[in-house]
């Protein structure tokens, strides 16, 4: 797992203006995006870069590249997309819901 004080950019986790952005996307999105497409209500407590920053700074402050996640979600579903590049889980159709998924993609 990636530790997020190792990559470029981890000081800016640290800041005023990243806790009160960090409100606001929960605030917003008080359910996990993730737990959602597979029809589960379940709070988001962690806020997810959905492209990975990199350091990038625009890319790290951008609204539009963050979303609620609950914490499982975050820690193994997200990471796993990263490693593999789809996400696991099926819809109620038994479909991967991951519009990435090498099924989805016949």
């Amino acid at each position: 797992m990636k530790r997020h004080w190792r990559q470029p950019g981890h000081n800016l986790y640290q800041t005023k203006r990243w806790r009160r952005l960090r409100r606001q996307v929960l605030s917003e999105e008080p359910l996990c995006r993730m737990c959602q497409q597979v029809g589960k209500v379940t709070p988001s407590d962690t806020v997810d870069h959905i492209r990975e920053h990199k350091g990038d700074k625009a890319l790290f402050w951008d609204r539009a590249n963050l979303q609620g996640l609950c914490h499982t979600c975050h820690d193994s579903a997200k990471q796993l997309k990263e490693l593999h590049g789809f996400a696991p889980g099926v819809g109620a159709d038994g479909l991967p819901i991951d519009p990435d998924h090498p099924w989805n993609k016949c």
